[in-house]
């Protein structure tokens, strides 16, 4: 394999997501098909479209036909989802060998290769870290060094830099992910936590520029994240409930002393202060942890799916289609010469 232009002999899918870039689409794709034809043998690039409400659908539409770019999945969604569930649409859509997920915006295309060259050796799960980061506003980036110190106290991981979302994932571990009752939930950082050989890279390369993400979008995420994917919060929990029920029992002896040692203690004092002790605090806990894990049990199980395909299209033309006519041709052009060498014989 040259090191220079490697060249991969395997089924590579490239997924990416896009909402609201009619103006640059086109480019994007026929740069991206550029660099992926060049790398690997056969490919198909998966575009989810996260509910544009622009012309970006129609371009795709227009860029999928006869005269257009081969091998394209278009998924288009009809309502907007965060990143991590609209990037499993296209990955457990995906038959590639290898399946490559980038943000266009964000990631550097052309890192592509070092990333399946460490794929192809062994590595199920392929990450690339951007040393350069994209530009975001300050109460963002301390709710997202919170979130990332949370879950690394929790899990002994820091998404951020141990599972950023540019990576390389074998098609056992789609599959293995796919197993899982939230997958679009779990593909964010089981690749990491699942046991599989992987590899950790990093490259800088400047971001193009894009819009801020929504501190309470990634509030929201970052708390599903850590409820449905780490048992730390309850652990917490579980902790408090323990430190609440010692100390309440020390506080029901103490009571219990004053009662003993002290004539001068107020009517009802001691038997309201033991029921108090006993039970505000741990009760009102205790509620607020079941009223969680039930919306959280709610939201998985009663309120369907996380995201609806509007629109479905491919590539009118498919270059591994062309493959299997050409093997097929063969095939029929070898049974007839056997053929006709049985009748001579």
């Amino acid at each position: 394999m040259d090191a220079e232009n490697p060249y991969f002999p395997l089924f590579l899918s490239v997924v990416i997501t896009v909402r609201n870039q009619a103006g640059s689409i086109d480019t994007m794709v026929s740069d991206i098909s550029g660099v992926i034809s060049s790398l690997v043998s056969d490919y198909e690039l998966i575009i989810v479209d996260n509910a544009s409400d622009d012309d970006s659908v129609a371009i795709l539409k227009n860029i999928s036909g006869e005269n257009g770019q081969p091998n394209l999945q278009v998924y288009a969604l009809t309502k907007e989802v965060d990143s991590d569930t609209a990037s499993w649409v296209g990955l457990e859509n995906a038959l590639g060998d290898f399946v490559a997920v980038i943000d266009p915006l964000a990631d550097d295309i052309n890192f592509l290769s070092a990333m399946l060259n460490k794929a192809v050796s062994g590595a199920d799960v392929v990450f690339a870290n951007n040393e350069q980061k994209q530009v975001q506003g300050f109460a963002y980036r301390q709710a997202h060094a919170v979130f990332n110190g949370l879950y690394k106290w929790f899990n002994g991981i820091h998404l951020a830099n141990e599972a950023p979302h540019y990576r390389v994932l074998s098609k056992r571990v789609v599959n293995f992910i796919l197993q899982h009752p939230q997958p679009s939930m779990t593909y964010r950082q089981l690749p990491v936590s699942g046991g599989f050989a992987r590899a950790n890279l990093s490259y800088s390369a400047t971001p193009k520029k894009t819009p801020s993400n929504g501190l309470a979008e990634g509030i929201d995420r970052g708390m599903r994240l850590l409820v449905s994917t780490t048992h730390g919060p309850m652990r917490i929990v579980t902790s408090l409930s323990f430190f609440g029920a010692a100390s309440n029992l020390v506080y029901s002896f103490y009571v219990v002393a004053i009662g003993v040692f002290k004539t001068d203690v107020a009517p009802g004092w001691i038997s309201l202060s033991l029921q108090q002790s006993g039970m505000f605090f741990l009760i009102s806990l205790v509620l607020l942890v079941l009223g969680e894990y039930i919306l959280y049990m709610v939201r998985v199980s009663n309120h369907g799916p996380l995201y609806h395909v509007g629109q479905e299209f491919t590539s009118a033309r498919m270059t591994r289609r062309n493959k299997l006519n050409i093997e097929e041709a063969e095939s029929s052009r070898t049974k007839t010469e056997g053929d006709k060498l049985e009748y001579a014989t």
